[in-house]
């Protein structure tokens, strides 16, 4: 009697492909994002340690301000963490899913929109993180983010090494 076998319509990873398609669609968003972060951030005064240890506060609650370069690295390991899951996703759904790299534009826009509904809509609740009243120009330039420095670098990224 054969051992189990994956069904045959399991899909199937090509690692000289899925590695790079991951690996880079998900350095660059994380890279794109922290530093929109930065920016914005920095227009209001924050500097990026402190905004890194925000993200560590998402575990950690308000001890990762006293944290120093501890929760600083935390903060940015679990950025990173986010942008190669969000990445990963992408590139697992676009081999079910053929629009997503063949619409890339439409489907990495719609795609930012997705993740920043899960970011502050699922993940930020669950988290420790105490939440900001709401504002349109936070939500809109938050949304525009996601559709800009993550969504589109990962659908056109998942889409050039999906040739």
């Amino acid at each position: 009697m054969p051992l189990a076998t994956a069904p045959l319509n399991a899909p199937t990873l090509a690692w000289p492909r899925t590695a790079p398609a991951i690996l880079w669609s998900g350095l660059i968003a994380g890279a794109l994002d922290i530093s929109a972060a930065f920016v914005n951030g920095g227009l209001r005064g924050v500097r990026p340690g402190r905004i890194l240890q925000g993200i560590a506060y998402g575990l950690l609650g308000p001890s990762s301000f006293q944290g120093g370069a501890a929760t600083v690295i935390l903060g940015g390991i679990l950025h990173f963490f986010i942008a190669f899951s969000a990445a990963t996703v992408f590139y697992l759904a676009s081999r079910k899913l053929e629009f997503l790299t063949q619409q890339a534009v439409l489907a990495g826009a719609a795609y930012g929109v997705a993740v920043y509904t899960v970011m502050y809509w699922v993940v930020i609740p669950l988290s420790a993180i105490r939440r900001l009243p709401f504002s349109w120009q936070g939500t809109v330039t938050a949304i525009v983010i996601h559709i800009f420095c993550v969504g589109l670098p990962i659908s056109l990224i998942v889409k050039r090494f999906s040739r």
